[in-house]
């Protein structure tokens, strides 16, 4: 969803689901996930019977809206109806033309019935799959539209910023909160020590070359570069070091570049290769996030702990940053304060 490219789907069954989608009704998009988890969990279900004692074939769709649909619908903080989605429609409903009768935005529900008829003809996991990336996809997109509130707290640990870092860091997110993470530090620097210092980033899918940046965060003073950082999930070799010192250290005259990475990125060919630039001027670093990070956070005590807090919560709530990454923060914050060792 991050990229905002949606999965490949038949144009028929994209408009059917989109059409779906946009419904007033929220309990149709629910209903035709249930069915479609239901389809791939057995395909002898009958989907279009979702009490159990319809049929032999029927499931119990409360049960697995009760138990997989709403839970992970709310989890995920996506808009999604209070109670079970079946309450909508008349007791002991079967998804058919006769139900059509007395529904609202009975188009929408054309659309359902439409997207119902294509699972059940798709025998192939595969398809379904791609089906259901295509669905969550639409879900994604519901809960980029919403707005999401962070969970906040007041103070955080040293001992809950270790757990909460390391939460973030495994959170997926496009390498965003790594690098919101580490602008959050040198910002928070900036601020604690009253530097001087002008802290300029740029969003994660802009290409560094087309802004004519030479890393994914610069920090100046007084117009002179000290640093550049770039901040990867990607494994660093030495031909990604030498590339990196082609068109970015050596192109922009810089003589201190860090790379912020995970303890296992770095490869030897990258330190040598680094080694060799250090021989020449020109200061080429590899740094553990959460280390550099913990460092940080223990050097400048609760106060600084707080403007580091604040300084993060005001970048996730940044117009520009996916709700997805709000919910990450939200359940992150969850499992430190409520987990019991």
């Amino acid at each position: 969803m991050l990229d905002k490219t949606p999965p490949e789907t038949p144009e028929a069954l994209k408009l059917a689901c989109d059409a779906v989608f946009n419904s007033p009704t929220q309990a149709y998009r629910e209903a035709l996930l249930g069915c479609l988890v239901a389809r791939i969990q057995d395909k002898t279900i009958n989907i279009r019977q979702p009490y159990a004692r319809q049929g032999p074939n029927a499931f119990s769709g409360r049960g697995l809206d009760e138990k997989v649909v709403n839970r992970f619908l709310y989890d995920e903080r996506i808009p999604c109806s209070r109670g079970p989605y079946l309450s909508v429609f008349r007791r002991s409903v079967e998804f058919n033309l006769p139900t059509r009768e007395g529904l609202r935005y009975q188009e929408d529900y054309d659309s359902l019935l439409e997207a119902i008829k294509h699972i059940e003809e798709t025998a192939e996991d595969s398809e379904l799959l791609k089906f259901l990336n295509y669905v969550l996809y639409k879900f994604a997109e519901l809960r980029e539209q919403a707005n999401v509130p962070l969970s906040k707290i007041h103070r955080i640990s040293l001992e809950q910023f270790d757990d909460l870092i390391s939460g973030l860091l495994d959170t997926p997110s496009g390498g965003r909160l790594p690098v919101l993470l580490v602008v959050a530090a040198f910002t928070t620097i900036k601020s604690y020590f009253e530097l001087d210092w002008e802290v300029s980033w740029q969003g994660i899918n802009v290409s560094d070359t087309a802004a004519g940046a030479g890393g994914d965060i610069t920090v100046i003073s007084r117009g002179e570069t000290l640093m550049t950082a770039e901040v990867t999930e990607r494994p660093v070799d030495a031909t990604r070091v030498i590339a990196t010192f082609n068109t970015k250290i050596s192109l922009h005259g810089i003589e201190d570049y860090l790379f912020f990475v995970s303890p296992e990125a770095v490869g030897p060919d990258a330190k040598r290769q680094a080694r060799q630039y250090f021989a020449q001027g020109h200061e080429v670093n590899f740094v553990i996030i959460k280390e550099w990070l913990l460092m940080l956070l223990a050097m400048i005590g609760r106060r600084g702990r707080g403007i580091f807090n604040e300084t993060l919560l005001r970048l996730l709530e940044s117009e520009d940053t996916p709700a997805s990454l709000r919910v990450g923060w939200n359940q992150q914050i969850e499992r430190i304060t409520t987990y019991v060792k």
